[in-house]
């Protein structure tokens, strides 16, 4: 599992390092780490060491001096390394370091910027030391015209170098992901003693690329973070399996309110992805039309007939396809909200929900429908204001909702009431197609309803009774990416639809599940009565 924190945590646990004079010393675990970093990078991709070109954008604090000391070390390497102090000067030490490696050091001036810009623009590798995690406010005057000069130049270049940002992008906010433009997107970010959130929530993670953690010393002071993201292994270990003697019905009955005339085809992709995510069954209520279509395409799908309270279920999936005018299935959705049953609510259930919800209510919006909801709330928030600082607008959603808020998007952000957040980011730009967010309605609710078998396997995340909900939506998330993913790969990288995704979910259910659960796959392989 990959933990977050924000710039604040994270100078808070370097402060006892500080105060015993360990200063240096961190500063040089970090470079050493970055030059490190870069010189797995360049060799990954073919490229030389030796001759290398580097040019280091270095401003005058910490975060410039750590830039410093790895070109120092990259100059001992062989690189041809090039200092642009974009403040006029820089950390003194690491300076006088830098120059006596080799390195050649350069003042940004107007007269030098556009020379210095084309250097960059041909350099093998450009490293962006000029903000560290306190800086607010992004790129200022001559600094921020020499990122756009560099950025216009690398556009036209036949051949691109590699951009390795140092600790974050420079105008990237540490804490919500924030980006003050202009901005020097990152093919690497080498980040120190722990990642920061602002990495992991878009658009930061727009920036980005892939980001290394360099331990430097300080993970014994951090707190318990507020911002995770699950990996494989987690995957393994929190994916439910069916116990031997399993059936139907302990295996999770999801009820289904989904669907209209308008978009029927929304209630077969919700119950396709809940039949691939493993529940034991699903009972759907709807217009008779779409009653005969999800019977056609999903003949394992029980469609019922009347209210809510009249059907025995698990958990409830709400919203997909249904619009302001379906009012038997609004009515439908608003009783299994308040049912007291975990329920995923999805797109067109958004509007008329209570005001105040449980954390066992999932929230899917994308960021238009959660700026709506915002400002049914009483906010000013419009999509392009979601869509710039994604983190804030998850958690305030959940704050101010009380239900747990999963805000789609190419970070798919998962936040908890109580702050607790999940960033999973699994997936591919294909996953951007009609129908894909029904299939993870689908997922979300079939993992809700076979949460209450075992809850006992999402104890090593460290997590409250409410902070569960997350977590399982978190999950929901990462399987539906991977399965996205999976479906591209199957055609060589092209694009998906979403029944794809839906096909694609149980074979990447095993092939995760097998990271731990080989042991009870083979115990439970014994032929079973059928149910």
């Amino acid at each position: 599992m990959i933990s977050a924190f924000t710039g604040t945590q994270v100078r808070a646990a370097e402060e006892p390092l500080l105060a015993a004079g360990l200063g240096g010393a961190l500063m040089q675990r970090a470079a050493h780490g970055l030059a490190n970093a870069v010189i797995s990078e360049l060799r990954t991709r073919g490229r030389r060491i030796y001759g290398a070109r580097l040019v280091v954008l270095a401003g005058k604090g910490n975060n410039g001096g750590d830039g410093l000391y790895a070109a120092a070390f990259l100059a001992a390497r062989g690189m041809r390394t090039t200092a642009v102090l974009t403040s006029g000067a820089g950390h003194p030490a690491a300076l006088a370091a830098f120059e006596r490696a080799g390195g050649r050091a350069e003042e940004l001036t107007e007269a030098a910027a556009g020379g210095l810009a084309a250097e960059a623009a041909c350099a093998d590798v450009v490293i962006d030391a000029v903000l560290g995690t306190g800086a607010k406010g992004g790129l200022r005057g001559s600094v921020a015209a020499l990122v756009d000069a560099i950025t216009q130049a690398r556009a036209s270049a036949a051949v691109q170098g590699l951009v390795v940002a140092c600790d974050l992008p420079s105008g990237v906010d540490a804490d919500t992901g924030e980006a003050a433009q202009p901005v020097l997107s990152a093919d690497l970010t080498v980040t120190f003693g722990a990642a920061k959130s602002g990495l992991l929530a878009d658009p930061g993670a727009d920036h980005a690329g892939r980001v290394h953690v360099v331990a430097i010393g300080i993970e014994e002071h951090l707190p318990r973070p507020l911002l995770r993201r699950l990996e494989d292994q987690d995957l393994a270990v929190l994916l439910p399996y069916p116990e031997r003697r399993a059936h139907k019905y302990s295996r999770g009955v999801l009820g289904v309110v989904a669907g209209s005339v308008q978009y029927p085809g929304a209630a077969v992709l919700a119950c396709r992805g809940a039949l691939a995510a493993g529940v034991g069954m699903i009972r759907y209520l709807g217009p008779p039309e779409v009653a005969d279509l999800v019977r056609q395409s999903c003949p394992e799908v029980v469609c019922s007939t009347g209210s809510v309270a009249d059907n025995r279920v698990q958990a409830w999936l709400v919203g997909s396809g249904m619009g302001p005018e379906d009012h038997e299935q609004l009515a439908r959705a608003r009783d299994a909200v308040e049912s007291g049953l975990p329920t995923v609510a999805d797109a067109g259930a958004l509007p008329g929900l209570p005001s105040e919800l449980a954390p066992h209510v999932v929230l899917t919006p994308h960021a238009g429908e959660l700026a709506s909801l915002l400002q049914r709330l009483g906010g000013r928030e419009d999509r392009a204001a979601v869509e710039a600082c994604t983190l804030d607008a998850a958690r305030s959603a959940a704050s101010r909702t009380g239900a747990t808020v999963l805000l789609k998007g190419a970070s798919t952000l998962v936040a908890a009431p109580s702050g607790d957040t999940y960033s999973q980011a699994d997936g591919t730009s294909w996953l951007a197609t009609a129908g894909s967010g029904d299939v993870l309605a689908g997922v979300i609710g079939a993992l809700l309803a076979q949460a209450n078998s075992d809850v006992g396997r999402f104890r090593s995340l460290d997590i409250d009774d409410d902070g569960l909900w997350a977590a399982i939506a978190a999950l929901g998330a990462a399987l539906h990416g991977k399965a996205g993913r999976a479906a591209s790969d199957a055609s060589l990288g092209g694009p998906v639809t979403a029944g794809g995704v839906a096909n694609a979910l149980p074979e990447t259910w095993g092939k995760v599940s097998t990271l731990s659960n080989s042991g009870a796959r083979k115990r439970n392989s014994h032929s079973q009565p059928l149910r």
